[in-house]
C-alpha cells in the first residue's frame, strides 16, 4: 500500500500479526543527476517508551507516521513486513570456551528455539578458534536446530582469539536467504584478545569494527547474552567490563540488545530469553529507497511522529 505522500499499515503486534496505525512518511527524495536509487533493508523494533521503562510489551502501539533518513536525508519507504508475513532468520552462535555455567542453560535455550513461530529459520554454530562450527546449517525444523545443540568444551584450547572474528563468518551464512527479518543470537563474552589484552576495549577492537559494519551491510541485528568464558570466568573485573562494553557496542550498533548479570555469569537465561522474545516479536523488516549511491558509511535515523514511540535500529551501514 503505497502512496505518493503518506501511507499507513495496520498490524496487529503479537506473535503472530498486527501492529496498529504505523505511518509511512513518503516525502519525496533529493533529485540526483541521474536520478537513480536503490532499495535498503534495515531492522527495526518498535516500542513505547513506557514499555521499555516497565520492561513490559503491549499488544498495541500507536507507532504513528514513521520517517527515514540516511545523513539526513529523507528518503521513501516502500514497505515494512511484521511476524507474519516475514519469517525470521536467526543464527545462534555459542562461544565454544565459556564455562561449565552454560551448559546448564541448554536447555532453556532449546525451549526457545522450539517456540520460535513457524517458518522461522534457524542455524546453530559454536565460535572456535579460527573457525566456526556449524551444527546445524539454516533450517526451518525448529526441533531438529534445538537438538543440534551441544555442551561447550569449556577449553581454553578452543578459546576464539576473538569471537567477532567467527561472527564476521557467521554473517556469510546468511547471504543465500533472502532479504527480511535477520538475526544473531550471540552467547559470548565479548573478549577479543587478538591483539593482545590492551587491544581488548570496545573503542580498539578492530574485529570488532568489521562485524558491526558486516551485520549493518547484511541487516543483521545482533542480540547478544554476556557469558563468562576461559579469560573472563576468573572475575578479571576490567576484562569482564571490555566484552560486555564490546557486546553492547555490537547489539547497539546493530539494532539488537545486549543482555548482563551484572559482571558474573547469570543464573539464568530465562529472563534474558522474555526480554529477547519482546524485541523479536516487536522487529520489522522495513524497506526504503535510497538515494545515496557513493560507496561510503551512511548514518540512518528512523523516527515517529508519536513522541511516546521509541525505534531500535541500526546506526548506520556502509555501502560499496
Amino acid at each position: 500500500m503505497l502512496k505518493q505522500n503518506s501511507a499507513k499499515l495496520f498490524v496487529l503486534l503479537l506473535f503472530t500479526t498486527f501492529f496498529s496505525g504505523v505511518g509511512l512518511s513518503q516525502k519525496k527524495p533529493p533529485k540526483k543527476q541521474d536520478d537513480r536509487v536503490r532499495t535498503m533493508t534495515i531492522p527495526i523494533s518498535i516500542f513505547t517508551k513506557k514499555e521499555l521503562k516497565e520492561n513490559q510489551t503491549g499488544e498495541l502501539v500507536q507507532a504513528g507516521d514513521l520517517q527515514v533518513k540516511e545523513d539526513g536525508d529523507n528518503q521513501v519507504i516502500l514497505s515494512i513486513r511484521s511476524v507474519s508475513n516475514t519469517p525470521l532468520a536467526l543464527a545462534v552462535l555459542i562461544q565454544d570456551d565459556l564455562t561449565s555455567e552454560a551448559n546448564l542453560k541448554l536447555g532453556e535455550l532449546r525451549d526457545f528455539i522450539r517456540q520460535l513461530p513457524q517458518g522461522s529459520r534457524v542455524m546453530v554454530a559454536y565460535l572456535r578458534s579460527g573457525t566456526i562450527q556449524v551444527r546445524q546449517k539454516f533450517t526451518d525444523d525448529l526441533e531438529k536446530a534445538a537438538k543440534s545443540l551441544r555442551i561447550v568444551t569449556g577449553s581454553s584450547a578452543t578459546a576464539p582469539s576473538s569471537p567477532f572474528q567467527q561472527v564476521e563468518e557467521a554473517l556469510k551464512r546468511f547471504d543465500a536467504l533472502p532479504t527480511g527479518r535477520r538475526a544473531i543470537l550471540l552467547v559470548s563474552d565479548g573478549l577479543d584478545v587478538s591483539r593482545g589484552l590492551e587491544s581488548s576495549t570496545p573503542t580498539q577492537s578492530l574485529d570488532l569494527d568489521r562485524a558491526v559494519l558486516r551485520a549493518q551491510r547484511k541487516s543483521v541485528a545482533v542480540y547478544s547474552f554476556y557469558s563468562p568464558a576461559s579469560l573472563t570466568g576468573n572475575g578479571n573485573s576490567l576484562l569482564v567490563l571490555n566484552g560486555q562494553g564490546s557486546l553492547e557496542r555490537l547489539s547497539d550498533e546493530t539494532g539488537g540488545r545486549a543482555f548482563f548479570q551484572g559482571t558474573i555469569a547469570p543464573i539464568s537465561f530465562e529472563p534474558f530469553f522474555e526480554d529477547l522474545n519482546r524485541a523479536l516479536n516487536r522487529q520489522f523488516a522495513l524497506t526504503y529507497l535510497s538515494t545515496h549511491l557513493r560507496k561510503d558509511y551512511y548514518k540512518i535515523q528512523v523516527t515517529s511522529t508519536n513522541p511516546d514511540v521509541k525505534i531500535e535500529h541500526p546506526r548506520g551501514y556502509y555501502y560499496r
